[in-house]
């Protein structure tokens, strides 16, 4: 087995940019939030250090392999969206992020930035991928969310160009938009989607190119466009630029477990509700989001409350 964790097949190699990046960086840290589960189809990590991911870009289909050696990051990507991915690689790793005007205002969070140098804030540039994923993660468990989007990207979707689309556990491009538009009724139930997740996916693909055009503007113009769409809220709205914009200020509101884990990080209470969780993010204003990743990394978190949304196999209606 090769170093990338899949098997040396007839495979052209890929086009190659080596990037330095400035201060430390953590691949995982950064690139992270972009997993959707471990079995997430359109992204991996192996043995060897690389992140992979499998991605739709503008330009089409595309694969990017990054893997830090030493002081730099190297990146091979395959496909027709490989120039495109290569171009946009120091965006991806944080290059447009600048940590260092975040001023810690608590102990806990001055520790966890400390231990964590290397947190930057990805950045995609790319709206549909991040925004289906989180509208199919709305109001059920986390596992019913990454099983749907699994079932759908594998049953929908294209095998990646280059390695990671022939290994024997091949990765998949996600669907784009006209095929997620043709998605039969059955087929959403049987991964479990309900008929209003399904809607809201459905109406933001019909405006697809309105929604990816979100990417130039600023984080709160691009949310307030995404929520145009119905069914499409604060949660969902945030959980996407935080991810296709490198949104430091996109503080996710309407969660089950993030207000009641920044209350007892910073004020010991388990209870806080979003209203509470803001007022004590107002000292990191412009960074709140920075302000609760790094709560969510001190480990510094109450015992997680079940989960309110009883789960129901939708395919078995």
């Amino acid at each position: 087995m090769p170093a990338g964790g899949f098997p040396r097949q007839a495979v052209a190699p890929g086009m190659v940019r080596v990037w330095k990046p400035e201060g430390a960086l953590d691949l995982g840290l950064v690139l992270g939030p972009l997993r959707r589960g471990p079995g997430d189809p359109t992204f991996r990590a192996t043995p060897d250090g690389s992140v992979w991911r499998a991605s739709l870009t503008p330009a089409g289909p595309g694969t990017l392999r990054v893997r830090a050696y030493g002081a730099e990051v190297r990146g091979e990507a395959w496909g027709p969206g490989g120039e495109w991915l290569l171009e946009r690689l120091p965006e991806l790793l944080g290059s447009a992020d600048d940590p260092a005007v975040f001023v810690p205002r608590h102990r806990v969070v001055a520790a966890a930035r400390h231990r964590r140098p290397g947190l930057r804030l990805t950045r995609t540039g790319l709206v549909l991928e991040s925004l289906i994923p989180s509208v199919l993660e709305q109001k059920v468990t986390t596992d019913e969310a990454y099983r749907a989007w699994r079932l759908l990207v594998r049953r929908f979707g294209e095998r990646a160009p280059g390695p990671a689309g022939v290994s024997e556990r091949p990765m998949w491009v996600m669907p784009a938009p006209r095929t997620w538009a043709l998605i039969p009724s059955w087929e959403w139930h049987k991964a479990g989607v309900d008929d209003k997740r399904a809607a809201t996916i459905l109406r933001a693909v019909r405006v697809a190119a309105r929604l990816e055009e979100a990417v130039g503007m600023a984080p709160e113009a691009a949310r307030a466009r995404l929520e145009v769409v119905p069914g499409i809220g604060p949660w969902t709205s945030a959980e996407t630029v935080q991810r296709s914009h490198g949104a430091p200020d996109a503080v996710t509101v309407g969660d089950l477990h993030l207000p009641g884990i920044v209350g007892w990080a910073l004020a010991g209470d388990r209870h806080a509700d979003d209203e509470v969780m803001l007022r004590l993010l107002e000292p990191y204003a412009g960074q709140r989001h920075r302000a609760a990743r790094l709560i969510l990394l001190s480990g510094n978190t109450p015992a997680r409350r079940a989960p309110k949304m009883r789960r129901v196999d939708i395919g078995r209606l």
